[in-house]
């Protein structure tokens, strides 16, 4: 049976996710996230969220081995490993749809 407190912490953390997708969503132009990204996170966090993003349009590429990728930007394969994991396995598909319409957008 499951527990009734981890039960009512994964709901409110899914309440909290929400409720920061519906403020991300807000923004609206680069400046405006920009302010908010920066207000929101630590520049540890920050520069963590852009390696991520960065890795993930390497990947995307197809260009470059793991071992490539962490000598040019000093990112664990650890963590390229696991961002190729979502890009490519994980149903939620985040990085592809982002990826997708930002080489839409550069083709218009």
């Amino acid at each position: 049976m499951p527990d009734r407190q981890s039960s009512q912490d994964s709901k409110a953390s899914d309440q909290r996710l929400h409720a920061l997708c519906q403020a991300l969503c807000l923004t609206q132009n680069e400046q405006e996230m920009r302010r908010f990204l920066v207000d929101l996170c630590s520049p540890a966090e920050l520069r963590a969220l852009a390696e991520r993003w960065h890795v993930a349009r390497l990947l995307a590429e197809g260009q470059l081995s793991y071992r490539q990728i962490s000598e040019r930007t000093g990112v664990s394969t650890t963590t390229i490993g696991r961002v190729a994991r979502f890009l490519t396995t994980e149903p939620h598909q985040g990085y592809r749809l982002v990826l997708d319409r930002q080489e839409a957008s550069a083709a218009d």
